[in-house]
């Protein structure tokens, strides 16, 4: 076993011991490719979409003309109309192959074109396919959508659907969305929302998930103008990833080759992170121009005409229908890249494990901590927490040694801790240590919260 798996196991078992990531129903066995975040899991997971709306919805970049264009939001339903799955072509065509092992004590179901990175569960250390006693099955086509029946009765009047993907409630909504804002293209809508796929084989802990989360944006766009802006997306959203910590050196775009892009799409760029799980990087999201497909397809199973969803230019009264490019983000895969980024070790620490969040994703900002319960320490404690806590996620500390407390927080990801101890009733300073460098400083007790805005940058 390499390092960097050793490193994967080390990550997934502090996941679960600090309160990041549990597996789904675990006290009746689990279930595969559902993951349930805990205290610690959900606030850094609250935080990367905050960060993403922030970002990209209320506070946009200004476009590659120079020129601020729109950005608004939609909260669209889980299960929709199945004819919207129609006219995507989810229903006909979303499927991937798949095999069965029918050795005795396997019983395995894989992807086809995973085989090769699929162990074998009688012998792991061969890949699906290599072992001897392997009996594969011709493969056949799988379709992923989770099927569900709306109403009292179940026939195939009252089949659905749980959403593959979060974009065609979007494209559903184009034209109410046009309608009932001022929004004129070039313009956005956003949307963070879970979708189902009825993964084959889920596996690398919460990467291949059945059930996760989407940040999506459809972008609409003159189609003179949409090479223009699929480059600018795809350089928006790759810095996005520096700028919350994700180290160049693993983070790598890569261009898709016309034999891999869909069949309605113009280009795409897979923005991937090399995880230890794996030599190869992995795509955490995919930027495509899915030209004007989308609308054109659903215009035409919902009107009757490919030009439905056509747009007119108010200078120019041209008529078109909008092309769209579409920055699609995993954000469970984002968030396990921010655990597996933040992941340090240095054994001559109290804990050798700590977490390097960047700021804006550390699930806890600060912690403060009495050196004892007495003495008075604790009255001086407490005021500082809650003028923190009001505008700071921060944690009050009293229990076991001032080492362990600071293990914990470090294990949590906490960047800066406040100790009140003996000195600071003498003079009115706590020590303020750092988590990344474990080295310590003294500051005015009065000053806790605009240190923590200073360095924070919040």
């Amino acid at each position: 076993m390499s390092v960097e798996k050793k490193d994967m196991e080390k990550i997934v078992a502090l996941c679960r011991r600090r309160g990041f990531i549990f597996g789904s129903s675990e006290i009746y066995g689990g279930i595969g490719g559902f993951w349930d975040y805990g205290p610690l899991g959900v606030e850094l997971k609250r935080n990367i979409k905050d960060a993403w709306w922030e970002d990209m919805v209320r506070n946009p970049p200004i476009g590659p003309d120079g020129k601020e264009f729109q950005m608004v939001g939609v909260d669209c339903s889980i299960i929709m109309n199945p004819k919207v799955w129609e006219a995507s072509g989810h229903v006909g065509g979303f499927s991937d192959p798949m095999v069965d092992c029918k050795t005795d004590g396997c019983k395995g179901r894989f992807r086809e074109d995973q085989l090769c990175e699929s162990p074998c569960p009688l012998k792991p250390s061969k890949m699906a396919g290599d072992f001897e006693k392997c009996a594969l099955t011709e493969a056949r086509e799988f379709n992923l959508m989770f099927q569900t029946h709306v109403g009292a009765l179940q026939d195939n009047s009252s089949v659905a659907y749980l959403r593959p993907e979060t974009a065609q409630g979007i494209f559903a909504n184009f034209k109410n969305v046009m309608d009932s804002t001022r929004v004129r293209i070039p313009f956005g809508i956003a949307q963070i929302g879970k979708a189902f796929r009825n993964e084959i084989n889920p596996r690398n802990f919460t990467f291949r998930s059945r059930e996760f989360e989407q940040m999506e944006i459809e972008f609409f766009c003159h189609p003179d103008e949409s090479k223009m802006w699929y480059e600018f997306w795809r350089e928006v959203r790759i810095k996005w990833y520096e700028s919350l910590g994700i180290r160049s050196d693993k983070l790598r775009p890569r261009e898709q080759g016309e034999e891999e892009l869909a069949h309605y799409s113009d280009a795409c760029t897979d923005i991937e992170y090399l995880f230890p799980f794996s030599e190869e990087t992995q795509e955490l999201e995919g930027v495509a121009h899915r030209g004007s497909f989308d609308l054109n397809a659903h215009g035409k199973a919902s009107k009757g005409k490919e030009t439905a969803f056509a747009v007119v230019d108010p200078a120019t009264n041209e008529r078109f229908v909008p092309h769209v490019i579409e920055p699609s983000a995993g954000v469970d895969r984002f968030t396990l890249a921010a655990i597996t980024e933040a992941y340090s070790f240095d054994e001559n620490r109290a804990s050798p494990e700590f977490m390097k969040f960047h700021p804006r994703l550390a699930p806890i900002k600060a912690a403060v901590f009495p050196l004892v319960g007495k003495d008075g320490m604790p009255d001086i404690a407490e005021p500082i927490y809650r003028d923190i806590k009001k505008r700071i996620p921060c944690q009050y500390d009293t229990k076991q040694s001032i080492g362990k407390r600071y293990a914990r927080m470090d294990e949590a990801g906490t960047p800066f801790c406040f100790t009140i101890d003996g000195q600071t009733k003498e003079d009115g300073t706590v020590t303020v240590r750092n988590r990344d460098d474990a080295s310590q400083d003294r500051i005015d007790k009065s000053r806790c919260l605009e240190f923590l805005q200073d360095q924070l940058g919040l």
